[in-house]
């Protein structure tokens, strides 16, 4: 048998021994490896000694079911991310719709059928090797732009706001290629794909047609393999694929739009779509994580109209501002437990509206954070550091008030309370002059 061209470690979970057992040869012969639990419990603590690749879980189980143990998978972020493929013999909708709404990235119906279960579980890998690869490339590639911005803290404040700008937009841009590539393979194959199932489900419902007596055995395939159903599921499945290379692709749009390639002249811009482009690309650090929570993003976009602008320079102030905010709230949550945090969670407020004289976009930028003094407040925007050793080179600030007041003719203000919180309102012209 040929090997999977993704391997992993697959943790199959059933009460029956047989089915156990069945499923485990399968998967062992195509190549991968394989665990085994005879119920949610075992399951769970095995768990906590190899985290597995995807898991194939059965619903009906003594003890905790199926659902529950998803549930406590899908709750716990060392989990929360391996793929869930329930096995059941039940086939109503109601069980199919509440195991999608629990996280399960698919289901194979029992008795099995070896070639689907096999051809599922290389599907769900091959997604989650992508999803990994991607995650660890923006990382790899954010730890770069960090060591790059560390030389440059002790030049000149306009070499590094060109600088920076060019290390960023690289940046994103290599990474956008990079997602791209792997994009087109699966999007160029899922046409194709989607044009032979159907021509393939029509060749079957021809024939069904013109035979409408086929014979014994193929009645008793048919009804063994669940035709019907699975003339109805297979464009399901591809449609869900095709749903996950679209959100890819909005990804790569989103980072080659907080790149934006505009060093030279303004053009009218969303600020809506710099906001979200830059939020992506943070999200990684506002996820929830073992000490806190994941931050809340609460947003009032009331604007509208565009901006003249350069839009990858109004990005790097939404960068600054919103990185800054989340070190404050990782700063406010020292010494605060886990139940604390809970009871006065973490939030990030960004918001844009049009000004009372409707000549000037007003974003608003602000956290329920540690805030700060009004000494530091009179001197925020100075030329110098206010950020300890090793947390960066302070200068994020400076350079967006140069960004904002210097290219754009805006402004830009601090409004701050100890243990209150922090906001910063920018105001950009809808049209500047040059």
């Amino acid at each position: 048998m040929v090997k999977p061209t993704v391997t992993g470690l697959i943790l199959v979970v059933d009460d029956t021994p047989a089915n156990l057992s069945v499923m485990s040869e399968a998967l062992t012969d195509a190549g991968y490896d394989v665990a085994a639990a005879l119920s949610g419990d075992r399951a769970l603590k095995q768990i906590q000694h190899q985290l597995p690749d995807l898991i194939l879980l059965d619903i009906q189980m003594p003890g905790i079911d199926g659902f529950e143990t998803c549930c406590q998978l899908k709750a716990n972020p060392d989990t929360a991310d391996i793929p869930v493929i329930f096995m059941t013999a039940l086939s109503d909708a109601v069980n199919k719709v509440k195991a999608f709404d629990l996280g399960a990235v698919d289901y194979v119906t029992k008795p099995f059928q070896e070639a689907e279960v096999l051809a599922r579980v290389s599907t769900h890998l091959k997604l989650r090797q992508l999803t990994q690869s991607l995650e660890h490339q923006v990382a790899a590639r954010t730890e770069e732009l960090t060591i790059t911005l560390e030389t440059l803290k002790q030049s000149q404040l306009q070499l590094i706001q060109q600088e920076k700008f060019s290390a960023l937009g690289g940046l994103v841009a290599g990474v956008a290629h990079e997602i791209n590539n792997p994009l087109g393979f699966i999007s160029g194959n899922l046409n194709p794909a989607q044009n032979y199932v159907q021509d393939i489900l029509e060749l079957l419902a021809l024939y069904q047609q013109q035979f409408p007596d086929p014979g014994e055995d193929i009645c008793d395939r048919m009804e063994t393999i669940d035709l019907e159903y699975i003339c109805a599921d297979l464009p399901k499945i591809l449609l869900s694929m095709r749903e996950g290379t679209n959100r890819i692709r909005q990804i790569s749009r989103s980072l080659r739009n907080f790149s934006h390639a505009d060093s030279d002249r303004k053009m009218p811009y969303d600020l809506r779509d710099g906001m979200e482009s830059t939020l992506m690309l943070l999200k990684h650090r506002l996820k929830a994580t073992e000490d806190r929570p994941e931050i809340e993003v609460v947003k009032a976009y009331d604007c509208d109209h565009e901006v003249e602008c350069f839009p990858s320079q109004i990005n790097q102030v939404f960068m600054n501002l919103l990185a800054n905010a989340i070190d404050a709230l990782e700063e406010d949550n020292q010494g605060r437990s886990l139940e604390e945090i809970k009871a006065q969670p973490n939030q990030i407020f960004v918001s844009t509206e049009l000004s009372a004289d409707q000549q000037a976009a007003v974003i608003r930028i602000g956290d329920n954070g540690i805030g700060m003094p009004a000494e530091i407040q009179s001197q925020i925007f100075d030329h110098f550091t206010t950020k300890p050793v090793n947390k960066g080179t302070g200068l994020g600030l400076s350079i967006s008030h140069q960004i904002v007041v210097k290219n754009h003719q805006g402004t830009i203000e601090v409004h701050s309370t100890p243990r209150q919180g922090t906001k910063f309102e920018i105001r950009l012209p809808l049209v500047v002059e040059s």
